[in-house]
């Protein structure tokens, strides 16, 4: 199976285990797994975030998702127990499409490593 097959059949299986647990099965989009992600990393997952939170949670997780790939590596976890990394390369000029694919494959990393999913 080609790669990308694969990517797209374990994006979809990701989709719907997520919104199935997660969103009472409505399909959750890309920024609404990255904001999980996000929570889970955080691991303050009983709790209201305010707007400002929830852009860090999602930045949180950006970081997290693409440590692997060398472009953010973790630091330190500040009083508050909030993560920070920092900036080892500056992202790539991508495509929407090709920041899409990039992320999905981050986060069906993550959450294979995870074994969430297999």
């Amino acid at each position: 199976m080609a790669r990308d097959e694969k990517l797209k059949e374990r994006w979809d299986m990701l989709v719907s285990k997520l919104s199935l647990q997660f969103a009472d099965g409505e399909d959750l989009d890309l920024d609404g797994i990255i904001y999980l992600v996000g929570v889970q990393e955080l691991g303050q997952i009983h709790r209201r975030f305010k707007k400002d939170e929830k852009m860090d949670l999602m930045h949180i997780a950006i970081c997290r998702l693409l440590e692997p790939y060398g472009y953010y590596e973790f630091d330190y976890i500040d009083n508050d127990g909030w993560p920070h990394y920092t900036v080892k390369e500056q992202l790539p000029s991508l495509k929407a499409g090709e920041q899409s694919v990039l992320m999905k494959e981050a986060i069906v990393n993550y959450f294979l490593d995870s074994q969430y999913i297999n």
